[in-house]
């Protein structure tokens, strides 16, 4: 498969929150829970968990409450999660013993490393099982100053004495740090063990037990995440050591799990090899899905021993053709893991002509779609003076029309509804998917006041005209500022290299802004710069995309929550959006099970985003993957994040396929070899012809 961007920033679990990353992440770690890989609606089932939990209830005296006691009598939620017995780290020089069974690497000193850059370049590897204790040095790392966390906010508010516990860590820390120079690349180890978490505690080897601050039954989802995958603490104090930094060895380069894959080959920006981890416990391939699964094939290899590739390879092609060649002629089984939206492209291409579909047909390319919760929107930052919140109420009134007006004039339904429909979508009337409890979207009478109105009983866009208007009230008539007269320049921060295909998006939506006279400056850089600019709030307009990490509203509300703020506590609200109502309800919402009253709260805070307008609501995105015929078990699903253990390929069919698609050619050489031909007796013909006429000329 290919990757597009650069190589990924973050492989650490803790830290790892962007699609590209979780190709690696979930397959190389495992969280306690994951999803069917089927199912739909999406259904949890075990990872290193031996069975889902579920949770009990304690009053403030600890006394058990029932199943259905109200949410003011409940103090504590506890999951009681039993860890699969015999689970074992993938092959680490961190695990290795001596003879006396003293740690073989933890105490490298300076310039020993030398040229290590691969944990496969030490001599000895070790391993051990993974145990309750893993898990809870996992929820104690998102509380730790050495590591990027960005749910570190929203776990502390459930998660008993985690708030506490970060600042614990950051006087422990500082401390420790005390005198070294503060660009120190490698920190000394900040042992996590030393310090006892309320909320977290291995009751033994194989109990994990989580403690929350009252009901929380969103928690279910997060326990299938990367987040909460085990941490073994031998692994953080290897990788502590002097020179490890330099020699990019750490954990966002080398993660260690005991998922189906382990990273065996690390090469920044050209080539990441996953491969076949030897102590990966007994997993079997499900043997239930969903209607039409048993039709399609997706059944066929029920029972049988996962994973059944031994590498998964990603090679780095920067740009959207090559991919797409390289594909067509074989050499890529799938064009890129993370991508929801290359079936959807695809299938643009297969559908432009008879010939075009008969070339796919015969090839056999597998599209599959569906429609599933995923978004991509325009995002303003709340931080900025022009197009955020305002410091003073007139200013709030005035920048809160200038996102309206914009929101109002990018044609959604035109750019990627008729225009870019290879990544296309239906227009999105607020921050509440379809397909999810409570959502809205789609049905009749539903739509976004602000943006569109009713005609003929179907919303329809508002005329440019009322955009206008709120210029006016934004004090930019025409694009200009009413009091100096200066044109109006605002400045998107694109999160990619703008290539080739890119550079029509981009344009696409410069013209939007142009409607309303507005200058739009595109500043494109790479993701890892995006992320860095974003974490410092210097960004001000932004593209963004969200795929679901659980099927909840919360998921996509929490993009929104105020104590989730990207730039402020480095968590995923990259809009830095607040609003102390939409707080208030989505602290209500937590606590809700699916029902006519968390169905209520969720319309109620999408009624206020909708007004204050963080986001220009963008599209939720057609879903689509594409495979080669020979690459079986592929199903669309953003929650699936595991999906490479599922996936088995007929290697036969595909070495007999690509040798037939890719016979050379030899004419043209045949041909240029003639040509050559042809010039040379034709030179030598002249010369003759020259030299002859020469010598008859001389004789006269």
């Amino acid at each position: 498969m290919a990757f597009r961007e650069r190589s990924p920033r973050y492989l650490d679990p803790t830290s790892s929150y962007t699609a590209p990353e979780s190709t690696f992440t979930y397959e190389i770690t495992e969280p306690p829970y994951g999803y069917h890989p089927l199912k739909r609606p999406y259904t949890l089932i075990p990872r290193a968990a031996a069975a889902l939990a579920t949770p009990y209830f304690l009053d403030a005296q600890g006394r058990r409450l029932p199943d259905d006691a109200p949410d003011d009598q409940i103090a504590q939620a506890v999951y009681d999660i039993e860890i699969r017995p015999g689970l074992k780290w993938s092959p680490h020089p961190a695990f290795a013993k001596d003879a006396q069974g003293q740690y073989r690497y933890h105490h490298l000193k300076p310039g020993e490393l030398g040229d290590k850059r691969s944990p496969f370049d030490f001599a000895q590897l070790g391993t051990r099982e993974v145990v309750a204790e893993d898990f809870v040095y996992a929820l104690k790392r998102h509380a730790s100053p050495r590591v990027e966390a960005p749910l570190a906010a929203v776990f502390s508010e459930h998660v008993i004495g985690l708030r506490d516990y970060m600042a614990l860590l950051r006087r422990e820390s500082e401390k420790q740090l005390a005198g070294l120079p503060q660009t120190l690349a490698d920190k000394p180890f900040l042992d996590l063990r030393r310090w006892p978490l309320a909320g977290a505690e291995a009751v033994n080897d194989h109990l994990l037990r989580i403690r929350l601050k009252g009901r929380y039954p969103q928690w279910q989802y997060w326990l299938a995440t990367n987040f909460l995958s085990a941490i073994p603490w031998e692994v953080d104090a290897f990788y502590a050591q002097p020179g490890m930094a330099a020699n990019g060895l750490g954990w966002n380069q080398w993660p260690v799990g005991s998922g189906p894959f382990m990273m065996t080959e690390s090469v920044q920006d050209r080539r990441h090899v996953m491969s076949r981890n030897p102590n990966y416990r007994v997993d079997t391939y499900p043997c239930d899905g969903s209607p039409g699964d048993r039709e399609a094939g997706r059944l066929d290899d029920c029972g049988k021993r996962l994973p059944f590739v031994d590498k998964v390879v990603a090679v780095n092609v920067k740009e959207e053709l090559p991919i797409k060649e390289m594909f067509k002629q074989g050499y890529l089984d799938l064009p890129e893991m993370d991508r929801a939206d290359w079936g959807v492209n695809l299938g643009v291409d297969r559908d432009d002509s008879d010939e075009v579909k008969a070339f796919f047909k015969e090839r056999g390319f597998q599209l599959p779609m569906d429609v599933d919760i995923t978004n991509w929107y325009l995002g303003f930052n709340w931080l900025d003076p022009v197009v955020g919140r305002g410091d003073t109420p007139e200013q709030q009134r005035r920048n809160r029309a200038l996102r309206q007006a914009i929101s109002i004039a990018i044609d959604w339904e035109e750019g990627y509804g008729r225009i870019f429909r290879a990544k296309g979508g239906d227009a999105a009337h607020g921050i509440i998917p379809p397909g999810v409890f409570g959502s809205k979207e789609g049905q009749p009478g539903e739509f976004n006041p602000v943006t569109h109105r009713l005609v003929n009983g179907r919303p329809v866009r508002r005329p440019l005209e009322d955009a206008m208007r709120l210029m006016d009230e934004a004090g930019y008539p025409g694009g200009r500022d009413a009091k100096t007269g200066k044109p109006l320049v605002l400045n998107y921060d694109f999160q990619r290299v703008v290539t080739p295909e890119l550079k029509a998006e981009n344009d696409w939506l410069v013209r939007q802004f142009a409607k309303l006279g507005i200058q739009l400056d595109v500043r494109a850089t790479d993701f890892n710069q995006f992320q860095e600019k974003v974490l410092k709030g210097k960004h001000q307009i932004f593209w963004w995309g969200w795929f679901a990490d659980y099927p909840d509203a919360e998921n996509f509300l929490f993009l929104l929550y105020g104590p989730n703020s990207k730039s402020l506590h480095e968590g995923e609200n990259v809009a830095n959006y607040s609003n102390p109502e939409f707080d208030r309800l989505f602290k209500r919402l937590q606590s809700l099970e699916d029902g006519p009253e968390k169905a209520a709260v969720m319309a109620r805070m999408n009624d206020i985003v909708r007004q204050d307008a963080p986001w220009a609501w963008g599209f939720w995105s057609y879903s689509g993957l594409a495979f080669q015929r020979w690459v079986h078990n592929g199903k669309p699903g953003v929650v699936v994040r595991d999906r490479a253990r599922y996936l088995r390929v007929d290697v036969q069919d595909r070495a007999r396929s690509i040798a037939a698609w890719n016979q050379p050619v030899w004419w043209p050489l045949l041909a240029l070899a003639a040509g050559g031909l042809a010039i040379g007796v034709a030179t030598r013909r002249a010369w003759r012809a020259r030299e002859t006429a020469t010598a008859l000329g001389g004789g006269r």
